[in-house]
């Protein structure tokens, strides 16, 4: 079935728009396909691009004569090198495929010629209007600056993301032999360059810096004159040959109407209106360090010729084309971002080792991760380890002589190595978090709080917190939320305790908590939130009469009294904590609790002593904080959870958040639990795995202070590639424990661990292997005649001869800032 598109206009004859014609063609030949460029047949755009394995197989079925064609011009290696202060850490087992966008081009070119496209060269395309009028659909490959997207902006709603780093786009004749990394530290800030090769005769070279360096590296006085329509920031060019000339052995750097632009993140809340339709570079973008956007155009095209061949209709076609492809580019997007701002903030991690630094910057995008790296090139894993190992952690000040513990803990997976936090020792470095059942009845702990802490207790986690626990009646969050502010309460949670030892010797701590605005709410619902009590229910302390939402009381203004009594009951619940038998002590100053509300801006309007810039904002906490050190015990840890960012613009910064760890670890917190939001009802955090951990890798880069990292970690593969690449000292698994109570347990036997950092509970020991599954005991036959060798772990691009000529080395181009889909 072919959706009823007879005739089609394409604008913009890039690679994504090509490939879309020469599909849309081939899967019916019937089609009038139009391509309107307004360039030149033979214009030189842009150096190279990368394809991932799956990218290719996708090509090779829809077109094997365009999959022919680019796999006899391809440059392959699987090695990616990370060079740093004159040293270099390769990691193999990759695999990766670039080539020049202009033969890419010619290929497709040359296929759409094959097949009657009728391509239109230095033909701006007519106004949409028209388009959309006398065509049955209209494919827009016009780019990051898409005329079509701007002339319909409330069909497509787009967000376009500037951000602060510049880079520039140059090409090489140095042919280096893998996908390279340069990270250098000059006395203006870090300077990064990706690089990979393309031809037998070029390399692609991205050059990049945060904006400050750039500006104190003299590319802004530089760069501050108008170019012309395809020239390039020559001047700039010489200064980035000169920095660089180390890496560049004697080669020059090339030059494409290259100047230094800001990257612009591309979202649309629609890609299609009407009859037209956004592809590639005008319906989204992802950041170059992890793919490029030909790829993503190319996956778009075969997306939209495929759903044109499968549905009924065009509408039906379009919306088929977005349902599929909008998931797997926000994923993408999603991979993106984490690595571009990775890269922003690079100079906070240029002060590891060499091997860790690699791995840091291999697993920066979440998608790569310390088991993928393991099974690509075990060594480099190997290696990572021993050189993470041969340092103490963060905090740990244990005797690191040879015994055979310490054998245990270099040899288990780095979840599982022991951390001492002040006197107390934890087997692993796993976390169960407070997690609220809001079954309390009079604010005592129930019986499915013992059930819950106890199994946690026995699933192998180094430390389980309970949790919220309110030091008044009225700092509870709900009325079926527990306390300790009483002795029936201290009796309860010292009961509750010795029966977990009775059964387990994991350390077990609590969390402190007064829930500020957010108390006197019902138990919250699937969505996490819950409303107001009926009734009214208590009255609500807060740093200023704020309330969370629109249906929610007016809080009370803390007065001077009321703020003494609340550093007064934080005191006299941890003695109540220490005197129960709790290991460990959580202060709760995030989440939109009382002393949140104090830290955060957008939360704290006070004029007193309490409000106001930051050191005074911090008053309360610090009062609270140095209460509680005053009597919770000596070599107990007491750790304190922070809101890092409120994610609503005028909330806690970057800069605010460190200031607070460091203002905590001096008022005497042992460890920080960095989590972010839930500060503010308008907030909007970018869900997804591990998206708090960089906030957990500020702190602890800034500050030196062991840090426990929250939030969507929920495989022990993102455990372990958050803590060797030291981004963390623990992991908290939340909601991962209540799906698995044994997840810690679990997470060693599928890691094929079996040492002191899991110890299975004697009776359950029987269950620490997996259990077999069906097919488990079959064995296949050999059935190949020679055996096939393995793929190398390590492959170099080393090419023959070109076999084509090179394109000039300074081609006319447009302005890169108009037209980025060519830049990739």
């Amino acid at each position: 079935m072919t959706a009823g598109a007879g005739r089609i206009a394409v604008i913009g004859a890039g690679p994504g728009g090509l490939y879309f014609a020469a599909l849309a063609r081939r899967t019916a030949p019937g089609r009038e396909i139009t391509v309107f460029e307004r360039d030149g047949r033979d214009d030189a755009f842009g150096f190279g691009v990368v394809f991932s394995d799956e990218t290719l197989d996708g090509i090779a079925r829809a077109d094997p004569e365009v999959f022919a064609a680019m796999s006899a011009e391809f440059a392959r290696w699987s090695d990616i090198d990370v060079r740093r202060a004159g040293q270099v850490r390769t990691c193999g087992g990759h695999g990766f495929a670039a080539l020049d966008r202009n033969r890419l081009r010619a290929i497709l070119q040359r296929r759409c010629a094959e097949l009657a496209v009728d391509v239109r060269y230095r033909t701006p395309a007519p106004p949409i209007g028209r388009l959309a009028a006398e065509y049955d659909l209209v494919v827009a490959a016009d780019g990051i600056n898409s005329s079509t997207r701007a002339a319909y902006p409330q069909a497509f709603r787009p967000e376009l993301d500037e951000r602060r780093s510049r880079y520039m786009w140059l090409a090489t004749d140095k042919v280096f032999e893998a996908f390279t990394f340069i990270v250098e530290r000059f006395d203006f800030g870090v300077l990064q360059v990706h690089a990979y090769p393309y031809s037998a005769e070029r390399s692609t070279f991205i050059v990049e810096l945060a904006e400050e360096p750039w500006r104190r590296a003299g590319f802004e006085a530089l760069a501050a004159r108008e170019f012309a329509r395809g020239e390039s920031d020559t001047a700039s060019v010489r200064r980035c040959t000169e920095l660089l000339a180390g890496h560049l052995d004697g080669h020059r750097l090339i030059p494409n109407a290259s100047r230094w632009i800001r990257f612009t993140t591309v979202r649309n809340a629609a890609w299609r209106h009407r009859n037209v339709v956004l592809l590639g570079d005008a319906a989204h973008t992802a950041h170059f360090s992890i793919g490029s956007g030909t790829k993503l155009a190319l996956e778009d095209a075969l997306a939209l010729a495929a759903s044109l061949r499968e549905q009924p209709t065009p509408a039906d076609a379009l919306a088929a084309y977005e349902a599929e492809r909008r998931p797997v580019v926000e994923s993408a997007q999603r991979a993106a971002q984490a690595s571009l701002e990775w890269f922003e903030t690079i100079g906070r991690r240029t002060g590891q080792g060499a091997d860790q630094f690699a791995f840091n910057l291999l697993t920066r995008s979440r998608r790569v991760t310390y088991g993928s790296l393991r099974a690509r090139d075990p060594g480099f894993v190997a290696a990572v380890d021993r050189a993470v190992r041969g340092a103490p952690d963060v905090g740990d000040t244990r005797d690191t002589r040879d015994t055979r513990d310490a054998r245990d803990a270099r040899d288990a997976p780095p979840m599982f190595r022991p951390l001492k936090l002040g006197a107390l020792e934890l087997r692993n470095r796993v976390v169960v978090p407070p997690l609220a059942t809001f079954t309390a009845v009079d604010a005592l702990p129930s019986a499915f709080d013992r059930a819950q802490l106890t199994a946690h207790a026995l699933g192998g986690a180094g430390l389980v917190i309970a949790g919220m626990t309110a030091v008044t009646p009225e700092g509870r969050a709900t009325d079926r939320c527990p306390g300790l502010w009483n002795d029936r309460q201290e009796q309860a949670w010292r009961e509750l305790l010795t029966g977990i030892r009775e059964v387990s010797g994991t350390p077990v701590g609590i969390q402190l908590t007064h829930a500020g605005r957010r108390a006197s709410r019902a138990v919250p619902g699937p969505d996490g939130t819950g409303p107001p009590l009926t009734g009214g229910g208590w009255p609500v302390l807060a740093a200023s009469p704020l309330p969370w939402d629109a249906d929610s009381p007016l809080p009370h203004e803390a007065n001077a009294v009321q703020l003494a009594a609340v550093t007064a009951d934080f005191a006299a619940a941890a003695e109540r904590a220490a005197r129960a038998g709790f290991d460990a002590l959580e202060l709760q100053f995030g989440h939109g609790h009382l002393l949140s509300g104090f830290l955060s801006p957008l939360t704290n309007r006070r004029t007193d002593g309490y409000g106001g810039p930051l050191a005074q904002r911090l008053r309360l906490p610090l009062e609270v904080l140095a209460a509680v050190r005053a009597v919770w015990p000596a070599g107990r840890p007491l750790l304190v959870r922070i809101s890092a960012s409120d994610w609503a613009p005028g909330g806690t910064s970057a800069a605010e958040a460190v200031a607070i760890g460091r203002a905590l670890a001096d008022g005497g917190a042992d460890a920080l639990d960095v989590s972010t939001g839930e500060v503010v009802a308008h907030q909007r955090p970018p869900y997804g795995r591990g998206y708090q951990t960089p906030f957990a890798e500020l702190v602890r880069s800034a500050t030196g202070v062991p840090t426990v990292a929250v939030g969507a970690i929920s495989h022990h593969d993102d455990a372990d590639s958050v803590l060797l690449a030291g981004r963390a000292d623990l992991v908290a698994v939340g909601r991962a424990q209540l799906h698995d109570p044994l997840w810690t347990l679990h997470a060693a036997a599928e890691q094929g661990y079996a040492g002191p950092g899991a110890c299975w509970p004697g009776p359950w020991a029987a269950g620490s292997r997996r259990p077999p599954g069906p097919g488990a005991d079959r064995v296949a036959p050999r059935l190949r005649l020679v055996r096939e060798p393995a793929a190398p772990v390590h492959l170099r691009w080393h090419p023959e001869p070109p076999s084509h000529p090179s394109p000039p080395a300074h081609p006319a181009h447009p302005d890169p800032t108009e037209r980025p889909e060519e830049e990739r």
